[in-house]
């Protein structure tokens, strides 16, 4: 049987962090078809790579971004979170373009690329943008266009998500839709149960930020007596797929309304970095359903989930000072989570899987000894280690190199902040 690869003697990381050593895999057009201990002279392999030297991996996610944010990076800095969004990002953004979006989302494809990203779940408005980046590129995204219920043009935003979600959905392998109200703080509980309603007829799911702060949870409970999970709940949000950013103040009464459907994204960097406070997350954190996202590089800078979970579970040992806690395995885990919550069939190295790989090279000064392969890739490696990067049985990163174009990138990134900056900031029609 002609293949298109032979992927011979590699060691394997899979989706619970177990390591394996001497696997051959045999990928064909945009799947696995088998993994074996013994090369089988069943298959004639257009392609052999020797993997010795090589450790592969499912693909990594980012379960939550704003993608057209790394226009942001660096612009609001040593800020509060309230000036954060009031003062800078969402003044800026008011002036933004279709051009601007697919610049900022071209550089944040190449980015996560880079970091070894198949796929990533995206919240952010401009979604034709994003398409086009994302269909041009070849990774995986989720997509949920940004509807906010404080604008004037809600009811028109949320026809224009049904429309592409008629015109997109199951058209592209890598590519898929939901809905995405932006909070129960920018959207009233019945604006979230209209949009909720619309998912379940149309068979999509939903992704939206809840209880990111202290404060937001204390609102959400004199305005409506809820917290912001129960909002959401009681609009029927989590009897769909749901992704859930940040849910840093989740509240124990709120755990018993996640359903398995149901993932939380979280972004420890944003966390740090604007001075959220420690939140509920890792407090028997095994009980929540939880998974890494990068938040946009606006808050968190890069879109590197390696990084987030990381702090992740640093930050989880301080907190409770258990030098136990949060095991590599564990934080592997959160990171693979984010593939169950997709509709793609990736995250496993397994017959019938996806190709979706990474090839990491461990071997450089700085990620040796290999003591421990885990240890190595998630406290010691950078985007040099991911050497290769596969998507559907084709190399979306190769040698080192994104298969992309860079000088285009650059060109198009610097011509869109040039242009932001000129037109400086607009009036926000939301508050944080």
């Amino acid at each position: 049987m002609k293949v298109d690869f032979l992927l011979k003697s590699a060691s394997v990381i899979d989706e619970t962090g177990t390591f394996f050593k001497g696997k051959n895999l045999i990928i064909n057009k945009d799947e696995i078809i088998d993994v074996s201990s013994e090369i089988k002279n069943d298959y004639d392999p257009a392609t052999v790579l020797d993997c010795e030297n090589f450790i592969i991996t499912p693909g990594l996610v980012n379960l939550h971004t704003h993608s057209p944010m790394t226009l942001f990076r660096g612009i609001a800095e040593d800020v509060s979170i309230e000036d954060w969004f009031n003062r800078e990002i969402w003044p800026y953004e008011k002036n933004m373009t279709e051009d601007h979006a697919y610049a900022g989302a071209l550089t944040a494809i190449y980015e996560m690329l880079s970091y070894g990203v198949t796929a990533f779940a995206d919240h952010y408005m401009f979604p034709e943008a994003i398409i086009k980046a994302v269909i041009e590129t070849g990774i995986r995204c989720d997509l949920a266009p940004t509807l906010f219920g404080l604008n004037v043009s809600f009811q028109d935003d949320v026809q224009m998500t049904v429309k592409l979600i008629e015109k997109y959905q199951h058209k592209h392998e890598g590519l898929s839709l939901r809905f995405g109200p932006h909070s129960p703080y920018t959207c009233t509980p019945e604006q979230l149960k209209q949009v909720v309603d619309v998912a379940k007829e149309m068979d999509v799911g939903i992704h939206l930020h809840v209880s990111e702060t202290r404060q937001q949870v204390k609102d959400s409970i004199n305005q409506y007596g809820l917290t912001p999970f129960q909002v959401v709940a009681n609009a029927g949000g989590f009897e769909v797929p749901a992704i859930v950013a940040h849910g840093l103040w989740v509240a124990p009464e709120d755990r018993q309304l996640l359903t398995p459907s149901t993932t939380i994204a979280v972004s420890p960097k944003t966390y740090m970095k604007l001075a959220m406070g420690a939140g509920n997350i890792w407090n028997e954190s095994k009980e929540l359903p939880l998974a890494i996202g990068t938040d946009g590089a606006a808050s968190s800078n890069t879109l590197n989930p390696l990084e987030q979970a990381r702090l992740y579970g640093l930050m989880g040992k301080w907190l409770k000072e258990e030098a136990t806690g949060q095991t590599l395995k564990e934080i592997w885990q959160m990171i693979m989570k984010g593939h169950e919550a997709l509709p793609f069939k990736t995250g496993k190295i397994q017959a019938g899987w996806k190709a979706d790989l990474v090839f990491w090279d461990l071997t450089h000064p700085t990620t040796m000894p290999l003591h421990n392969p885990l240890a190595a890739l998630l406290y010691s490696s950078g985007k040099e280690q991911a050497k290769h990067v596969m998507i559907a049985g084709r190399w979306a990163k190769y040698d080192g190199k994104v298969k992309m174009n860079l000088e285009n990138i650059k060109h198009n990134m610097l011509k869109a902040t040039k242009d932001l900056l000129k037109k400086g900031k607009g009036s926000a029609s939301i508050r944080f």
